[in-house]
């Protein structure tokens, strides 16, 4: 539908009213036309395309096939399956209606709901008119029943049936009782609008990502058809009553043997029927299959009869294998029908598994998944049947993803989770800030039986699932047998081919959302994956003990340079593969024997090859990210999203593969100089040769470098499988681990406020009922959803945060680590290796860290230390590789060593790197900052120093110490965890290295520069717009910039204080060739700091009083601690020459024309600016307790924070000693930088 000026298009001449007589032909679910009872059944869809014909009949207009209206029946942004049956809504409440209308009679069809949101599902006329806040219900001629809110519409609503879950089949009748799943709710509408040009359409509005799929007949309904309604579309009954009775004749010759020997008739179980057999047997069943194959053809008739009929063989129980006759079936089918019958019944069949599966409501023992599922199986293991669909069903005409999802139930009572936990539990250890205290309580016994109890009922939850997930494994492991070589590839080498073309589409497509797999449906295919995988890897293992065992895999690294495996156009560490193929072909020859077809060098891309006229050169040039990409038809109705039902024909075709290149494949063993031309080979053209190779081919070991090692380490086509499972999570589940956490921090705060409102209602006083009362209220809310969200927790940790599950993402980090580490050994080979490697190390770290805690604890993982460790090494090195180009892959690594250095366990681990890894390190930290990203690089300098600086000892600024963090697990509300081993290299680097140290200061310096005079350009902006007296608002960008360029300010100062204590030599020492002009650089800037925030009534105090929302952390604490720190370590130096060096400090910082006494007055609060100067001269004792004082060793505690002594007492003694007259200036400044340091 359009908005509602445009009103919806929708064409007059195919729905004229007529009253011919014509029976009506429908089936479905619940919908009623108004004229005397009007039905609305939630639930039922089909997945498949059905042919149009129309067909009028009485009370009823439009084709006899009747599918949703995706040309002009819609509004809103909607993607519609295939068939025309399904609908996701994409906006923000978007509608579609049915191509078929009624305007007499009694009518319904069925909708199957996957979802729990906001969907009104009702009729609607023809001069309905909705938009993105008005839908279905909420206009003159609409009628809609909302099972989420529970409440019917009609322009006005009212309450109205019951809350439904997905799987409900609701009826909503019009002028009489409406039902869910056969339970009368009562009369929906008793007014419904009748006469000339009424005619109504089934209809339906739902908010963004809710999903349902229509069945208006084409399939048979879940539940029993209401009494005196007819569904819009008529079931195939002729053909139903005929596939029943050859069915039975069928069921009757399998139960029926013939004894030769007394020639008569015996029965026979059904479960030892075999195929082969008497000739009298197989003629009778050709002659059945002779009428039964066509019937096999129609979705209708293979899910009510076939699919029936193969469940109940499954329903005696016992292991799929104990059921042979399927099997048996089966190879009647292939034998008796005719290979398009036997085609088309195969994709009707799963199809209807798969829908049944993906709409069966959640049950306490999932029976219904385990049902399906069984079935699944039982398919499969037929060879010739899993070949076929694996060919031209699971990833073409459907997504066999489905298979591996377990959804969440949204509400616990659908799961039967309050059965299954009955007692409740949740943890009570938190702080205001919503971190876990690190406090150990003692547990009280109550409390011990509640968390015990619960943990059984998650016990009891997670061995239900487990069985789920068993089966679902086992579907993989029929996908990726490799021994079935009869008659064709082998199984696994058609998934693979499949697997590739699945991962394409949905690396290629990042913003077609019609074509991108569900994030929660990736998580769980990921972790089945990986259990197939591993179970085979370790049963090659076995089999060649000499291989590696899953717990050492790895990727070698020729796959990324052979071509053997296509990573479409995904970027390379070292950048365009395009370019790398030319930049680095002289290595590839040297290293691995591999030459480029010239091809290849000329043209990598599709685009390229449409240019005939360019040169390699320009060629090479192309940038991919140019590529144009699917758009996205905004406010129409999209095609149905691939992961459910069939894609776009030639749409995996569309991509010729721009990285995939095969060998030839030589005829005798390859010498130790022969070269290898490559050239391209689409995937789907890769042969079982092509991948595990043949006699003088690796396969895709092809290429292998001289470091590698000639330990043999699996089977090849599983090498494959382990980079596509690396894809997977790099593509959509690490975002989706991430998003789940969300109700373990609900379970968090509402934890929280329990505990508070507890602790009131023990402190309200007795007399004040009212409020008594009113807590006791907000408790039991409190109470009542922490039980809703703890079962629904308990289901999250078994299905996604589970210790198996927490397992596979550990295995897989070890993986990417091996994988980076075997790359980094071939040298300049290591840019091919795809950037996603390095971001799936980085990135399951973090998962592992912030999202399996505190359920599970990564320290408890085998061998985390030294992970931990590896994963440090990575990062301290090729943060500043210059093999690796792309600016996101390099920020990505920065941010990583940042998060790395925060926590005092990963820093540790940066710490036990060998030492000539960590010097590289700070080297590469110590480069100057120009001409590269160097906030991040100046944070972690800042973070290694944080809890050494003076008064830098503080988690957070101290005037926000009563406002509570928006995220207190951010790296920088870490507590101080400084390395001195880590500054002890960056000072021996300062030292000894006599160019590294100007270059480098002189680059904090320029950008403190630029920072600093950022930061008050910014202020006198907001300043000028706070002081204008029209109403006007500083825009919430600019104060973000303002407050970033105050916190670089500070953090660079607070390098400049690091340096500067770890090194004053090189201020200092003016032997060095660049040390004055540094002392002076750095005394101008200190002193602009210090005049710019200390100023009388300046503008920095008055933004600061504006307390505007986003400059938070702009106050004059963090930066005048800053600055104190390099004064203090400056005029306090204890070198061999402390006189000299403290006295010719301060003569540059008082020779600076910027020096203005009254900065040094305000650090040490004096209100007068005369104060000081009006003091008398300082006597000789005065000047010999200055003395004393000025030798002593700073104390410890002075230098946490200035806060510490008096600053009164401070300024009392400098008012005695009088040092600020004379020619003593010099020394008095240094006496008051010493007792500033002191106070």
């Amino acid at each position: 539908m359009t908005s509602r000026g445009a009103g919806t298009a929708f064409s007059r001449k195919n729905y004229r009213l007529s009253t011919e007589p014509e029976k009506s032909k429908v089936t479905g679910r619940v919908l009623y036309m108004p004229c005397e009872k009007g039905a609305l059944w939630v639930q039922g869809a089909s997945l498949i395309l059905i042919e149009i014909s129309y067909q009028v009949a009485e009370g009823r207009l439009g084709p006899s096939t009747v599918v949703l209206d995706h040309t002009s029946g819609f509004e809103g942004l909607l993607l519609v399956d295939d068939d025309l049956l399904g609908v996701i809504g994409h906006s923000n409440f978007g509608s579609i209606r049915a191509t078929t209308c009624v305007y007499k009679g009694k009518w319904i069809y069925e909708v199957l709901i996957s979802s729990q949101g906001l969907m009104q599902i009702g009729w609607c006329t023809l001069n309905c008119r909705f938009n993105q806040e008005e839908g279905v219900g909420d206009t003159p001629d609409s009628y809609a029943y909302d099972g989420n809110r529970v409440r019917k519409w009609n322009v006005t609503t009212t309450n109205y049936g019951k809350e439904q879950k997905a799987g409900d089949s609701c009826s909503l009748d019009a002028a009489g009782p409406c039902e869910v799943n056969g339970i009368s709710l009562g009369t929906a509408f008793d007014n419904i609008t009748r006469g000339a040009g009424m005619a109504y359409f089934p209809a339906i509005s739902l908010s963004f990502k809710e999903s349902v799929a229509f069945n208006f007949g084409s399939r048979p309904l879940r539940y029993p058809l209401v009494e005196g309604y007819r569904p819009l579309q008529d079931p195939p009954v002729a053909d139903l009553v005929k596939a029943r009775k050859l069915l039975g004749y069928l069921k009757n010759v399998i139960h029926i043997g013939i004894d030769v020997t007394e020639g008569k008739l015996v029965e026979k179980d059904t479960s030892m029927w075999q195929l082969q057999g008497e000739p009298t047997v197989l003629i009778t069943l050709a002659h059945i299959f002779n009428y039964f194959s066509p019937l096999m053809c129609k979705v209708y008739l293979v899910e009510d009869v076939l699919m029936t009929f193969l469940l109940s063989i499954l329903e005696r129980g016992g292991a799929v294998e104990a059921h042979p006759l399927i099997q048996q079936l089966l190879d009647l089918m292939w034998l008796l029908m005719e290979e398009y019958e036997v085609h088309e019944c195969l994709k009707q069949l799963l199809m209807s598994l798969l829908r049944a599966y993906r709409f069966s409501p959640i049950i306490p023992d999932l029976g219904l998944q385990i049902h399906y599922l069984r079935l699944t199986i039982a398919v499969l293991k037929h060879e010739k049947s899993r070949k076929y669909l694996l060919s031209n069903v699971l990833f073409d005409v459907l997504r066999s993803v489905v298979f591996f999802y377990i959804k969440s139930p949204l509400r616990v009572e659908e799961a039967g989770l309050q059965e299954l936990i009955p007692t409740t539990w949740w943890p009570n250890r938190f702080t205001k800030e919503g971190k876990e205290s690190k406090e150990v309580k003692e547990e009280s016994a109550e409390e011990r039986l509640r968390r015990r109890a619960y943990e059984r009922g998650c016990q009891r939850l997670k061995k239900r699932i487990e069985v789920v997930e068993g089966l679902q494994v086992q579907i993989l492991k029929l996908l990726l047998n490799n021994k079935d070589r009869g008659g064709g590839e082998a199984s696994r080498y058609i998934f693979l081919n499949k697997f590739r073309k699945f991962l394409q589409e949905n690396a290629s497509n990042r913003g077609n959302l019609a074509v991108l797999c569900p994030p929660e449906y990736m998580v769980c295919f990921l972790h089945r994956l990986i259990a197939a995988l591993r179970y085979f890897w370790d049963g090659h293992k076995v089999k060649t003990p000499a291989s590696l065992s899953s717990e050492e895999a790895y990727v070698p690294p020729q796959l990324f340079y052979n071509g053997k495996v296509d990573y479409f156009d995904l970027q390379r560490l070292g950048g365009l593969l395009s370019h790398l193929k030319k930049t680095l072909k002289d290595d590839l020859a040297a290293k691995a024997n591999i030459l480029i077809d010239p091809a290849e060098l000329q043209a990598v891309t599709m685009d390229d090859l449409d240019e005939d006229e360019e040169s390699a050169t320009s060629a090479a040039q192309v940038s991919w990210s140019q590529r144009p990409s699917a758009a996205l038809a905004i406010g129409g109705a999209l095609a149905r999203p691939a992961w459910l039902s069939s894609p776009t024909l030639g749409r995996a075709n569309r991509f010729l593969s721009t990285a995939a290149v095969s060998l030839m494949n030589p005829r005798r063993p390859l010498g130790a100089l022969e070269k290898i031309k490559v050239l391209t080979l689409r995937a789907e053209q890769r042969t079982r040769e092509d991948i595990e190779g043949t006699h003088g081919n690796d396969g895709l070991l092809l290429g292998k470098p001289p470091e590698e090692p000639d330990q043999p380490i699996t089977e090849n086509s599983l090498l494959e499988v382990l980079d596509g499972i690396v894809m997977m999570y790099n593509l959509s589940v690490h975002q989706q681990l991430g998003k789940m956490v969300g109700v373990s921090d609900d379970v968090n705060e509402y934890a929280m406020a329990l505990k508070d409102t507890e602790e009131k209602i023990s402190r309200c006083p007795k007399r004040r009922r009212d409020i008594h009362e009113e807590l006791l209220k907000s408790q039991k809310v409190f109470s009542e959803k922490l039980n809703h969200l703890s079962r629904r927790l308990a289901w999250i940790n078994v299905t996604i945060y589970s210790k198996e599950k927490m397992q596979d993402i550990y295995w897989l980090l070890r993986v990417c680590i091996r994988t980076i580490e075997h790359g980094d050994r071939t040298g300049s080979l290591f840019a091919f290796m795809p950037e996603f490697y390095l971001s799936v190390a980085m990135n399951s770290y973090s998962a592992l860290k912030n999202y399996f805690s505190p359920v599970n604890s990564m320290e408890e993982l085998p061998g985390y230390e030294e992970t931990l460790m590896r994963l440090a090494a990575i990062l301290a090195k090729h943060f500043a590789d210059s093999r690796i180009v792309g600016t996101d892959i390099r920020d990505s690594l920065m941010q990583a060593l940042a998060s790395y250095v925060c926590y005092p366990h990963s820093l540790r681990a940066v710490e036990r790197i060998p030492e000539e890894q960590r010097i590289s390190m700070m080297k590469n930290l110590l480069a100057p900052y120009e001409q590269r990203p160097w906030a991040q690089t100046n944070w972690i300098l800042v973070r290694l120093w944080r809890g050494c600086g003076f008064g830098y000892r503080y988690t957070r600024l101290p005037h926000l110490l009563k406002t509570k963090p928006e995220d207190a697990s951010l790296p920088s509300l870490q507590k101080p965890c400084p390395s001195t081993l880590l500054q002890r290299h960056m000072a021996e680097l300062l030292r000894s290295d006599r160019d590294l140290a100007p270059s480098f200061l002189n680059s904090v310096l320029n950008q403190l520069n630029w920072a600093f005079s950022e930061f008050i350009g910014m202020i006198q902006e907001i300043q000028q717009a706070a002081e204008r007296l029209e109403r006007n608002f500083v825009d919430s960008r600019q104060l973000k910039v303002c407050a970033t360029c105050f916190d670089l300010s500070v953090s660079l100062l607070r390098v400049l204080e690091m340096t500067v204590t770890l090194a004053p030599e090189i201020f200092l020492d003016w032997n060095r060739p660049s040390s004055e002009l540094l002392l002076r650089r750095l005394a101008q800037l200190l002193n602009q700091v210090l005049n710019r925030v200390t100023a009388e009534r300046n503008l920095f105090d008055r933004v600061v009083n504006l307390r505007l929302p986003g400059l938070e952390s702009v106050d004059h604490y963090p930066i005048l601690v800053a600055v104190t720190g390099i004064l203090v370590r400056l005029l306090t130096f204890h070198g061999p020459y402390s006189l000299k060096e403290t006295e010719r400090a301060t003569a540059v910082l008082l020779a600076d024309p910027c020096f203005q006494l009254r900065s040094i007055q305000y650090l040490l609060g004096h209100a007068e600016p005369s104060a000081l100067a009006a003091a008398a001269p300082a006597t000789d004792n005065q000047w010999s307790r200055a003395e004393s004082l000025l030798q002593s060793p700073v104390p410890a505690h002075a230098m946490s924070c200035h806060q510490g002594a008096s600053r009164h007492q401070a300024q009392a003694q400098l008012q005695v000693c009088g040092i600020l007259s004379g020619p003593q200036l010099c020394q008095g400044l240094h006496l008051v930088i010493s007792f500033l340091c002191l106070g």
